[in-house]
């Protein structure tokens, strides 16, 4: 049961520390919905499950024999969020038609468009391999049981679902949706930026590594 507690506090910390999935989740609902917010968040823990399992079949031991997958697995993560960021900014600097209370490009995307982007938001995130490959998979050694791995497994997977699912309720309050309508612009800006400087830091510090 100490195992479980501590996982459960470890990963809670690793998930209240800001990085692109918070970003896309908070910046999905306060522009979106709820509804569309809450498929961003499902895309997003399928992300964890696929870590979550690599981590299970020993991640931590491939990514120290294969250096160059984690190189691989960073840029390509790091092109991505870029681009997520790009887009965003393409949208921040785009005139508002007349009527509209969204930008064309936030209301042209459909729920498993959104799941997709979460997945591969999630995917790409840093912090997951560096989480996943070190962090996490250094609590499951080799005295752990088949089924406390896969009770961890689910653990992390509820964990995650249920932090973001709240992040998503708070940020598609009406309030926070007025502001948004206020400051749409400066707010997918600042989102689309701090996209880009993700995907920049994760490309050329890896390269340097």
């Amino acid at each position: 049961m100490s195992l479980f507690i501590t996982i459960a506090i470890v990963h809670l910390i690793a998930l209240l520390s800001p990085g692109p999935d918070f970003f896309f989740v908070s910046q999905t609902a306060v522009s979106r919905s709820r509804r569309q917010a809450l498929f961003g968040v499902m895309g997003i823990t399928l992300g964890v499950v696929v870590w979550s399992t690599l981590a299970l079949l020993g991640l931590q031991l491939l990514l120290q024999r294969l250096l160059w997958l984690e190189r691989l697995i960073a840029t390509a993560g790091g092109l991505y969020l870029a681009w997520m960021g790009v887009k965003m900014l393409r949208s921040a600097w785009q005139a508002p038609v007349a009527g509209e209370a969204q930008p064309r490009a936030v209301l042209q995307q459909g729920d498993m468009a959104t799941l997709r982007a979460g997945l591969f938001t999630n995917l790409a995130n840093p912090k997951a391999v560096i989480y996943f490959g070190s962090v996490f998979s250094a609590f499951i050694g080799d005295d752990v049981t088949v089924g406390a791995r896969w009770g961890l497994w689910t653990l992390v997977m509820v964990e995650t679902f249920v932090w973001f699912a709240l992040v998503a309720a708070v940020f598609a309050l009406p309030s926070m949706r007025r502001g948004y309508l206020r400051l749409s612009r400066w707010i997918d800006g600042v989102a689309g930026a701090v996209f880009v400087l993700f995907g920049l830091h994760l490309i050329f510090s890896r390269r340097g590594a």
